[in-house]
């Protein structure tokens, strides 16, 4: 005995046009209907399974008819129960509750805004526990509700702009006390045991990454106003050298910031108002600060040692800079590895040294400052040639040993004898 009654199976052939279906034909029918009924509902259920689900869903059974080769029914989707309703003068007849639909407001009706492109935008939610103050970012802060006499910002189409506050940098007592600690020492005490220390707490210290920008905010401000006090700049790059050292610090959002101070240090043109002060020391410095930068981050910002040789070349070949800016480009140029000498230095030596050598002359030259500078600048040309040369030797094999030699000097010649058994040899000049 068939679920499926035999009055359903002629209703569903009246529907398709057969009206002259017989009763033993309907009865035959129907268990084959019910067959096919439970094969459907059974791969239905597999799907719900595998979609982990435990709600029987129109798509399942779209998916089954699917499976067994079937056409899918049309017009049931799956958003939520259908609603039947009673055929007038039919006991047991139903149909779905469709609303009428005037083909007259479906083509008034506005059309819908395209959709959007797929794309992937990426920000920081939090660096280091630190959530930057971005617009994507939601406001830690409430934002206060407006008063009475107060509008909301609108914009043209009249809805309502959605303003979010910054969110702000909360620092502990005792950080802001350190700060303004480390701060006071650069100032004023950079030679003192205590500005010493100070620098061996910044690079070992964990909890100082949130006066990061703080520290990058201070050294820019000093940097670009205390270009003639040599004492202070050079305890701002060990301040830097400190904050690099820090494993704890996560620095490189800030590098972009660090990097112009740094470079400032390298190649500006007059460092200290004092003759007795060592700015050629403080170059030095600088340009081992900038070659651990690259060497650190070169594989984060792809484009860090391309801009900064890019600035010191420029630095190096014009000939309207000064000594002291060359001297710094060529410092920071070396210290960035023989292979960068090898490519961008030693192709501009020739032309360069002409221009170098009437410098360095006293005839030519009568400034003894300019000459010192002259000077100067030869002698980190001949520290980066012989860099570069060693670094190139090291890639042939060693060579053989040659045999010792005495030399004398005599008023009339000069004697090269090689120190051998069999012979001697001799020559003059």
């Amino acid at each position: 005995m068939s679920i499926v009654p035999k009055e359903n199976i002629e209703v569903i052939a009246q529907s398709i046009g057969i009206n002259n279906l017989s009763s033993d034909v309907a009865l035959a029918l129907a268990p084959d209907t019910e067959y096919r009924m439970r094969e459907i509902m059974q791969e239905a259920i597999k799907c719900m399974r595998h979609s982990k689900r435990t709600t029987l869903t129109a798509d399942d059974v779209d998916a089954a008819l699917n499976m067994r080769n079937v056409e899918p029914i049309y017009g049931f989707a799956s958003r939520g129960p259908l609603r039947f309703k009673r055929a007038i003068g039919q006991r047991d007849l139903f149909y779905i509750d469709d609303k009428d639909v005037d083909l007259k407001d479906v083509i008034e009706m506005p059309l819908p805004k395209a959709p959007l492109d797929t794309a992937v935008h990426c920000h920081w939610l939090a660096i280091e526990g630190v959530q930057p103050a971005i617009p994507e970012n939601a406001s830690v802060e409430v934002i206060a509700a407006p008063s009475d006499g107060k509008k909301l910002e609108q914009k043209d189409d009249g809805l309502p702009v959605d303003i979010k506050l910054p969110v702000k940098h909360v620092l502990s007592r005792e950080l802001q006390l350190y700060f303004d600690k480390i701060t006071e020492l650069t100032m004023s005490s950079s030679d003192s045991v205590l500005f010493k220390q100070a620098l061996v707490s910044l690079a070992t210290d964990s909890g100082l990454h949130p006066l990061v920008p703080y520290f990058t905010y201070f050294i820019a401000d000093e940097v670009s106003r205390g270009l003639s006090d040599y004492s202070l700049l050079f305890a701002l790059m060990r301040i830097v050298r400190s904050l690099l050292r820090n494993p704890h610090i996560h620095i490189e959002p800030y590098l972009h910031q660090l990097m112009p101070s740094v470079v400032t240090c390298l190649v500006a043109r007059r460092l200290g108002n004092r003759f007795a002060d060592n700015h050629w020391e403080l170059r030095d410095f600088t340009a081992n600060l900038v070659a651990s930068i690259c060497k650190r981050f070169g594989h984060v910002y792809s484009n860090l040692q391309t801009r900064l040789t890019k600035t010191l070349l420029n630095a190096f070949l014009d000939p309207k800079r000064a000594m002291t800016q060359q001297y710094g480009a060529i410092r920071g140029l070396a210290a960035l590895g023989p292979t960068v000498v090898r490519i961008l230095i030693l192709p501009n030596l020739e032309p360069y040294m002409r221009l170098l050598e009437p410098e360095m002359l006293l005839e030519k030259q009568k400034n003894e400052m300019k000459r010192h500078e002259a000077w100067r600048v030869y002698g980190t040309l001949l520290h980066a040639a012989g860099q570069c040369l060693y670094d190139r030797l090291k890639v042939f094999p060693p060579l053989s040993s040659q045999p010792a030699r005495a030399v004398w000097k005599t008023n009339a010649r000069v004697i090269t004898t090689a120190l051998s058994k069999k012979y001697a040899v001799c020559i003059f000049f």
